[in-house]
């Protein structure tokens, strides 16, 4: 009789999963808190280098009273040549939380940071995305594709222990990992022209310091989504096994 050396599959989270999961967690609804109050300031998007709210945005959002920018003193030439740049004071108050709230996205980035640096460490070196994010070849048929988009419309999704990843779970694991975190990073830092000046090629790469900060805010938002969509599928295949398996169950 042969003896059966295959591994058994893991049924619960390993601890380095949970410590990453929760730290990364709240550096990311710190990151969105203060993300928010960050664009209530300025509710305006731009591409290129530049933008002001004397320029034409590409994005304009009514979510604080300085979106409504009228009311200026007379503009003014800032240098004393044709074509110069124009600047004009407003003439009414307007919301202005900027300091403490940038402060806190920059605390709240670099906690995420380490928690994501320590998370892709461990999983890189211990097979975990070999082994568990990156889809097998036979899971990757148009048939599964669709089933699995099927179960999730009807709102049927089966409670999974541990590190057993549907493929609609191991593509969006891998965006989050890969794509969408290195993009907020690195436009976060393109908007820093500290790091700029250091690293110009981050201006050319994002397309300008303002291009940075709209696709920041997109990827944002495709993160949120993706924590909605998390938390939704979470609810539905029992919120109780999950969040016991993500914590205290071993």
């Amino acid at each position: 009789m042969s003896e059966n050396t295959s591994r058994p599959v893991k049924t619960y989270h390993s601890l380095w999963v949970k410590i990453s999961h929760w730290v990364g967690t709240l550096g990311f609804l710190l990151l969105v808190f203060s993300g928010v109050e960050i664009i209530m300031v300025h509710p305006r998007l731009y591409w290129g280098n530049a933008g002001n709210d004397l320029m034409p945005a590409l994005f304009e959002f009514p979510i604080s009273r300085n979106y409504h920018h009228g009311g200026w003193a007379p503009a003014q030439a800032i240098f004393d040549q044709p074509n110069s740049p124009i600047s004009a004071g407003r003439t009414y108050d307007i919301f202005n939380q900027n300091g403490w709230g940038r402060s806190l996205h920059f605390l709240a980035a670099w906690i995420m940071v380490f928690s994501g640096v320590y998370y892709l460490v461990i999983a890189i070196f211990s097979g975990h995305i070999k082994n568990n994010l990156i889809p097998r070849l036979k899971e990757l048929t148009f048939e599964t594709f669709v089933k699995e988009i099927k179960e999730h419309l009807k709102s049927s999704i089966a409670y999974l222990k541990g590190p057993q990843y549907g493929l609609l779970q191991k593509l969006s694991y891998l965006m989050v990992i890969f794509i969408l975190l290195p993009t907020i990073a690195l436009t976060g830092l393109t908007m820093s022209p500290a790091i700029t000046a250091s690293y110009p090629f981050l201006l050319t790469i994002f397309f300008g310091a303002q291009s940075a900060r709209t696709i920041h805010f997109f990827a944002a938002v495709l993160l949120v989504l993706f924590l909605l969509i998390h938390i939704w599928m979470i609810v539905k295949s029992g919120f109780k096994k999950q969040l016991l398996a993500m914590t205290i169950k071993k």
